[in-house]
């Protein structure tokens, strides 16, 4: 029998760690420390693709498209902050990302599409105020929370029969999103830290658990879009405030509620309740739309699952009246 290379010597260390009744509880600890280290050493680095280059442009965009029919996430540069992303129309794609970022299917992401002529095809029920605002501020820092259509092969999670979609102001990512169609993206980061603004803060956070990071220099605006509700009401309804603001909404829609001021209440609190567990958001109800407005825009502060096993078992699109939208989705 040939050596054993250090992957092998780590499994039966572990094994005998396992097996063993009477080792000392310090050197079980000690022992798992080494295992640690080892892994922290291996000298795997994350892919970062330069993406600024047209030279090199092509086939890093190729590449990643084929990372994304692999079922594999990536990381991708938008006009706001990076996003994490994955086939839309692929469960297990999604649910990678949600397990990479550490957060609960209670929280979907929203959908990335290359043009405003994919909405109808997403979408049901499209307002004429979310038609108009699409028009004039796609691409850009405009995210839209609409129904569903019914037949929509998509389960990102617990998205109550909603989709939020938006158009990004980011050249490269819209031309990826022409190879691979629509992409599920949440901000590239694990939950309760800052959203990653270069592909090599996302990579400090998310490591090998993405496949391939798309490097187009430090993001443009630097803060999560803002997020219009058109399922509470055909006005529409700031549900988080970000990139563009109310005055723009306002000229193009008049009617759309702006978003309600925040109680007063000390931050550790509001900070508390948006770190809160799976187990606490089922306990206490919290309106998805108000814990929406409760959180910061610069961190993605939800509770962590990978409920693998489920994705068969929920239904694709379950229509409510109340919207699922996340703190600090892209």
């Amino acid at each position: 029998m040939g050596a054993m290379d250090e992957t092998d010597q780590t499994t039966v260390e572990d094994n005998e760690l396992t097996e063993t009744p009477d080792v000392e509880s310090t050197d079980s600890q000690a022992e798992t420390v080494v295992v640690e280290d080892a892994t922290e050493d291996s000298g795997i680095t994350p892919l970062i693709l330069d993406v600024t280059n047209p030279q090199t442009c092509e086939d890093a965009l190729e590449q990643a498209a084929d990372v994304i029919a692999d079922g594999e996430c990536i990381v991708i540069p938008t006009d706001t902050v990076y996003g994490i992303g994955a086939d839309a129309f692929d469960a297990l794609a999604v649910q990678r990302l949600l397990n990479a970022k550490e957060r609960g299917r209670d929280m979907p992401p929203p959908v990335l599409v290359s043009d405003a002529v994919a909405l109808p095809a997403l979408c049901q029920h499209i307002p004429e105020a979310a038609e108009a605002l699409a028009q004039k501020y796609w691409p850009g820092g405009l995210t839209l929370i609409l129904r569903a259509q019914e037949s929509l092969g998509m389960d990102l999670g617990q998205t109550n029969g909603t989709l939020a979609v938006r158009v990004p102001d980011q050249e490269q990512t819209r031309e990826l999103l022409r190879m691979t169609g629509p992409l599920a993206v949440s901000s590239a980061n694990k939950s309760g830290q800052p959203a990653a603004l270069t592909a090599q803060e996302a990579a400090d956070q998310l490591g090998v658990s993405v496949a391939v990071y798309l490097d187009a220099g430090p993001s443009q605006v630097a803060t999560s879009s803002t997020i219009i509700d058109f399922v509470s009401t055909t006005d529409g309804k700031i549900v988080r405030q970000g990139a563009l603001s109310l005055e723009a909404i306002h000229e193009v829609a008049p009617d759309v509620v702006a978003m309600e001021e925040p109680t007063d209440q000390p931050a550790e609190e509001d900070t508390s309740e948006a770190e809160s567990t799976a187990e606490d958001i089922a306990a206490n109800e919290p309106s998805p739309v108000a814990q929406a407005q409760s959180e910061p825009l610069a961190t993605d502060d939800v509770a962590g699952a990978d409920q693998t096993d489920t994705i068969a078992e929920t239904p694709t699109v379950e229509l409510t009246e109340t919207p699922v939208t996340s703190a600090d989705d892209e």
